[in-house]
């Protein structure tokens, strides 16, 4: 793709279609509903014909949610777009509310009234946030009506169609089991708890499941689809049948029915008398709703695809390394670029910035896409967590301050994501210094040791520590779960404040992004994949450890490091991952870049 630095969303979209929206609830005879960002498959990102909170606010995050009503509107969202929504949403409009502190339920409890009623769609909502809307509106004496339709789609004219873009197969190369292996794994784990069929709608899970990618929603290979695995192993893909192609039907079989997506109700419904296994992380409250009226018995577990999925096996891992050798190198290009007269001296700005880092992945001759909008942010955008520059709000990079470029590519062999912070001639004391606690707690999250069942939440206070001694922070999580060529956020493990109860377990991987935001000036982060792996013994150790292999390559900029800050410890890791970033880069760099890149690797 060529990144689309086009305005997207913005005021202007609630003036227009705020008053659509709240005619259609009037005319319903509802007092409100409710807008979630997610889609009919719990999707973070999302195609442009499902992209509700978005048309209706202007607001392009990735999380976030809003409550219309005919005297009042509020659109919540996360910490990271505490500044974001300010710029996008009309705030004569909308009120702002925290997703996490106070989130749907708590302002229903604060605004609604008794004997008010409230739409929704179950396709969009989880059944486990939904109860507890449910609960608060509940509470109050309000009610809590599904519709059989969205209200966003009933009065969004020209709403986009949903997208039909061609499957293809993952090759065996590259996802190192067959998809016939899976299913039989698959069915023998759901069988293993009783249960006789899972309804799997994870997009990420059905294409690992089945060895194939789609390309239905931007910079993720995924496929919008339903699926259905029975423990006798028999397995049916629900999905729109102008994007299976001769080679995929192929690939699947005899042992995958496909059946197209307006049958999914029919068979749902066929699940009579059987225990079905459903994530309420991830289906709807429509499919529990489904297989409830089905007389199925629902049985709460986790989607059976995700561990292994996130488990990577030998095979992904070699391709999540050559994929990084590769995207790393382009980075490393990219780099020497900034650091050259054009950039230092104030001539680029985030748009030409971030064109140039895809030129040079293009380059590649390999990239299948962006794994996600680069966040190229220059002084004052910087603390924007997941600012994404347009034609309005692109800034120059000036002199004297800091440039955040956060970005990745999707390569058939594995997904990247990267951050550098990057200098713009003579950076001062204070930002080296923020810089380098950063630096700080990104080294010990890639040192630590740590044994078996050990979770995210337990290794996040080392990222913090050296900013916490400052009396600092940041407001996004540390670490989170990265695809095989498939979504650049994935979990179920994460690495964060906030509890996980997955343990980290060898293949898992993982990103590590502390970061530090001071509001209208810069942001840092520094962003590595790592790779949990079995940690090597050590000596008068009473048990085996896990620890982390650092699959990103490509340099930290040394002129933002306050050297006498860094412990010996910290000094010898910094030298030896410059060391290899230099050894497996300089062949594939002409002579320039390689002088430049043995300058910039030196041993501190």
């Amino acid at each position: 793709m060529i990144q689309d630095f086009k305005v997207k969303g913005g005021p202007q979209a609630g003036r227009a279609h705020l008053p659509l929206l709240r005619r259609e609830i009037q005319q319903r005879g509802l007092d409100g509903f409710i807008v979630p960002h997610e889609d009919e498959y719990q999707n973070e990102y999302l195609p442009e014909a499902t992209d509700r909170l978005a048309w209706l606010t202007g607001f392009t995050g990735s999380a976030g949610a809003a409550v219309v009503t005919a005297a009042q509107a509020v659109i919540l969202v996360d910490g990271r777009y505490t500044l974001q929504v300010r710029d996008q949403v009309d705030d004569a409009l909308f009120a702002f509310a925290d997703l996490v502190s106070v989130g749907i339920a708590g302002w229903l409890r604060a605004n609604a009234k008794a004997g008010e009623k409230f739409g929704y769609d179950p396709r969009v909502h989880n059944p486990d946030a939904l109860a507890g809307i449910e609960a608060a509106a509940v509470a109050i004496g309000a009610q809590l009506i599904a519709q059989d339709d969205n209200l966003i789609d009933a009065v969004w004219t020209d709403q986009p169609p949903m997208p039909t873009a061609s499957l293809s197969v993952q090759p065996f190369a590259f996802s190192g089991q067959s998809h016939d292996d899976k299913i039989v794994q698959t069915a023998n784990a759901i069988g293993q708890t009783g249960v006789g069929a899972t309804v799997i709608t994870a997009p990420a899970s059905i294409a690992w499941l089945f060895n194939i990618r789609g390309g239905d929603v931007m910079c993720s290979p995924l496929p919008l689809s339903t699926a259905v695995v029975r423990d006798d192993g028999s397995a049916e893909l629900f999905i729109n049948p102008a994007k299976m192609t001769d080679e995929v039907r192929s690939h699947l079989g005899n042992r995958v029915g496909i059946r197209t997506e307006d049958e999914l109700p029919e068979a749902l419904k066929a699940l009579t008398g059987v225990n079905v296994g459903l994530d309420p992380a991830s289906a709807s409250a429509w499919v529990f709703d489904h297989v409830k009226k089905s007389g199925a018995h629902i049985h709460r577990m986790d989607d059976p695809c995700a561990l292994p999925r996130a488990c990577k096996n030998a095979a992904e891992v070699e391709g999540s390394r050559q994929a990084h050798i590769r995207d790393g190198a382009a980075l490393t290009r990219f780099l020497y670029f900034m650091a050259g007269e054009e950039a230092q001296s104030g001539q680029m700005n985030e748009i030409s910035a971030a064109i140039k880092l895809e030129e040079f992945r293009h380059a590649t001759g390999v990239l299948k896409d962006l794994s996600f909008e680069s966040i190229s942010a220059a002084g004052s955008n910087g603390p924007h967590c997941h600012y994404r520059v347009n034609e309005q709000t692109n800034l120059a990079l000036e002199t004297g301050s800091l440039y955040l470029v956060d970005s990745g590519g999707q390569y058939v062999d594995g997904t990247t994501d990267v951050t550098r912070t990057i200098a713009i001639g003579e950076p001062s004391e204070e930002m080296r210094d923020r810089f380098t606690r950063v630096l700080k707690g990104h080294i010990a999250l890639s040192l630590v040791r740590f044994p078996k069942g050990t979770t995210g939440t337990h290794l996040d206070i080392l990222a913090r520590a050296p900013l916490w001694e400052m009396g600092l922070d940041y407001a996004h999580g540390t670490g989170h779960g990265v695809g095989a060529y498939l979504g650049v956020h994935e979990g179920p493990q994460r690495i964060a404040k906030a509890w996980n109860d997955t343990p980290l377990m060898p293949g898992m991987i993982v990103s590590n992004e502390p970061g530090y935001y001071k509001t209208g000036e810069y942001g840092i982060r520094i962003e590595n994949l790592q790779v949990v792996s079995e940690a090597q013994d050590i000596d008068g150790g009473e048990e085996a450890m896990l620890g982390f292999e650092t699959l990103t390559l490509a340099p930290i900029d040394h002129r933002l490091i306050v050297k006498e800050l860094l412990s010996a410890d910290e000094k010898a890791w910094l030298n030896a991952y410059h060391a290899r970033v230099l050894a497996i880069h300089k062949t594939a760099l002409n002579d320039a870049e390689a002088e430049w890149l043995a300058e910039v690797c030196a041993p501190v």
